[in-house]
């Protein structure tokens, strides 16, 4: 994967191609190999190189000779090969082995429409100089990130909102209404963000700017209505052999590279899984990568070492304590670009630091599995909180729920009222459209009580969630409540949190390219149609996972409860036994003046929580995410909005872009 960025001025003026350096030198760790720059009248792009696929004649932005088409692109088309083959047919001539060349020519063929026939993991822009239209894209599950502004009659977009922020004229304040969602949903909706007059592009959407007009438009969708749980004369051996077949393939098709591909093994079901697969392809040459804690809850080495073994992979680890989280927090925010509720990111910017040290370049991933195949708790709470509604005073089942979460001991101890009111089990809940979510929603809103007055005010809501309601599919509401779960989980939370706070960024933050068999949109669009049943039976996790590829992992892995990834939160920043902060940046960071002068919390409410954590009391869900979420904050206002360093180029630009561009 690589980093891009460009210009087009509405006004027709020529584009500052030193500009355009600049924009590529912020994000310079996304791509170390190699740098370009392209500019024509009023439009100009920019390349950062991560050398993968074709290092010497894949170099960016790319042109394609007599048709007035260049392209700057981050990413993989995995099924580049088949493309490729198949515009040969249609007599394209191709003068590289990239799969960048290939998106020209698919382009060539097929205008914007080419999208819906690529595989892959993509971010880019082509400048169609005939017919002065920009036509950029964003892959269907947003594992690559792509941000976009208007400065002084500009339109500025690039991989990360560091390159924006070069513009002297880019908006630099943050955006009330993307923090609270960051406050409820632990993410911004795209295509906001936490910056105001800054964009996202949502998943799956193209854009075209065109004489002056933008245009925003979804290429795909999930639908998760057409797998409801009717008889559809399949047979469970059937959905098996399906989830195989699209998972070998997906797997095979995304170790395509020129450089070594390793993996990452969490010591869950699912790593175990795409390492087990990736070593039936490379053999004896894998390596895996994890991460160990110090906290024994938090620890899954053992798990980890086990698969490992049986594999024969070549295996490092890198430990990870609340003191290293404390280190590396803020280069890990300068990298997400966005406040975050939980600490999680450290550990796998850390892991992404031993893969680059340990000479690899590409890893593949489990995410997705848990999304599309029924893995998390919450899709297990629906259900339950969905019994105990048909029989609200049961105190038999809502112990299901105390159950459910062991790793949670202030929850065992509750009464029945407690737990009701807790996880939101009424009849007027049983038929909200967001059941699944309420419970993680209304905790997490919480910790907007930090908020200073006037930010409440500002950000307060008519109705609850409306913005979530505005980018639903119609008839969401009609959908059961584990397929709605579903798709609130990987349509917003995966691309919005999970994909970009701990994976794109923090992996690219040391120029290591995460893949994921499991978000290939065939095996997505698969998942739409396996019954809820096959995902989940009865509290099974991923029972048609264990049922296709169990057999490859061990069974202390395949029948261990699921663990949810956790760090060290609070415990991070202040060491309980010493009352005292970890680093000096973390008191700074929470003093009343810089709360002041940040202008977001309320000083008297950080200071209270503050002398909780010092105290080791912060170790609930809420005290815990809202530390991190002001402490996190505080660092994006003082990295991006405060200091205007990245705004600078001077002479050193303007010499290596006129070494390039003339």
């Amino acid at each position: 994967m690589c980093g891009i960025a460009g210009i087009v001025n509405l006004d027709g003026a020529p584009v500052d191609a030193a500009r355009l350096y600049a924009m590529a030198r912020t994000i310079e760790h996304r791509g170390p190999d190699g740098s370009g720059v392209w500019a024509s009248g009023a439009a100009g792009l920019a390349h950062r190189r991560l050398s993968v696929i074709d290092s010497v004649g894949g170099g960016q932005p790319m042109s394609l000779a007599g048709d007035g088409l260049t392209i700057t692109f981050n990413g993989e088309i995995f099924n580049y090969i088949e493309l490729r083959q198949e515009l040969a047919a249609n007599g394209h001539q191709f003068r590289t082995r990239s799969d960048t060349e290939v998106i020209l020519h698919l382009y060539q063929e097929y205008g914007p429409e080419c999208v819906n026939r690529m595989n892959g993991q993509w971010a880019f822009a082509i400048w169609d100089e005939r017919r002065q239209r920009l036509f950029m894209s964003r892959d269907r599950l947003g594992v690559l990130p792509l941000f976009h502004t208007m400065a002084a009659g500009a339109f500025l977009f690039g991989s990360e909102v560091k390159a924006l922020l070069t513009h002297p004229e880019a908006a630099r304040s943050i955006d009330l209404e993307g923090l609270r969602q960051t406050f409820t949903y632990w993410f911004p909706l795209a295509p906001r963000t936490v910056f105001k007059d800054i964009f996202e592009l949502p998943p799956a959407h193209s854009m075209i700017l065109e004489g002056g007009r933008l245009r925003i438009y979804r290429y795909w969708q999930l639908d998760y209505s057409v797998g409801l749980d009717a008889a559809d004369g399949r047979s469970e051996q059937s959905y098996v052999d399906e989830l195989c077949h699209l998972l070998l393939d997906s797997t095979k098709i995304r170790l395509r590279s020129d450089v070594p591909v390793g993996a990452y093994l969490s010591g869950g079901l699912d790593s175990s899984v795409t390492s087990a697969l990736a070593r039936r392809f490379v053999g004896n040459s894998l390596c895996t990568f994890s991460v160990a804690f110090e906290d024994p809850a938090l620890d899954e080495s053992s798990y980890q070492a086990e698969v490992a073994a049986r594999l024969g992979s070549r295996h490092a680890t890198i430990d990870c304590s609340a003191d290293d989280i404390a280190e590396v927090f803020p280069e890990v925010i300068r990298h997400t670009e966005r406040p975050v509720l939980r600490t999680a990111a450290a550990p796998l910017f850390l892991l992404s630091k031993l893969v680059h040290d340990s000479g690899f370049r590409v890893v593949l991933t489990g995410e997705g599995s848990d999304e599309f195949l029924g893995g998390y708790d919450i899709f297990k709470e629906a259900k339950i909180r969905a019994f105990w509604g048909a029989q609200i005073d049961s105190r038999y089942r809502s112990q299901l729920l105390k159950r459910l979460y062991p790793y949670l001991p202030g929850l065992q101890s509750q009464p029945l009222a407690y737990l009701r009111a807790f996880f939101h089990v009424s009849r007027e809940t049983l038929a909200d459209p967001y059941f699944s979510h309420i419970p993680r929603w209304a905790l997490t809103v919480r910790s907007q009580a930090l908020f200073a007055p006037e930010v409440r005010e500002a950000v307060r809501m008519s109705v609850a969630y409306s913005d979530v309601g505005e980018l639903l599919p119609e008839g969401f509401a009609g959908w059961p409540v584990f397929s709605r779960a579903q798709y609130l989980e990987s349509v917003f939370l995966l691309p919005g949190y999970l994909l970009a706070s701990q994976g794109d960024r923090v992996s690219m933050a040391h120029s290591v390219e995460a893949r994921y068999p499991f978000l290939d949109h065939r095996l997505a669009e698969f998942s739409t149609r396996v019954p809820a049943r096959l995902k989940m039976k009865v509290l099974n996790e991923k029972y048609l996972l264990k049922r296709a590829f169990g057999h490859m992992v061990p069974d202390s892995v395949r029948t261990r409860p699921k663990q949810p990834y956790r760090a060290p939160d609070a415990v991070s920043f202040f060491d309980p036994d010493s009352g005292q902060a970890r680093r000096n940046y973390v008191e700074e960071t929470l003093s009343p003046e810089s709360i002041r002068a940040g202008g977001i919390f309320d000083v008297g409410a950080v200071q209270k929580l503050t002398a909780k954590a010092k105290s080791g009391r912060a170790s609930d869900f809420v005290s815990n995410a809202a530390l991190v979420g002001v402490l996190s904050t505080q660092l994006v206002i003082q990295q991006f909005i405060s200091n205007r360093s990245d705004e600078v180029y001077d002479a050193t630009d303007r010499t290596r872009c006129a070494a390039v561009c003339n």
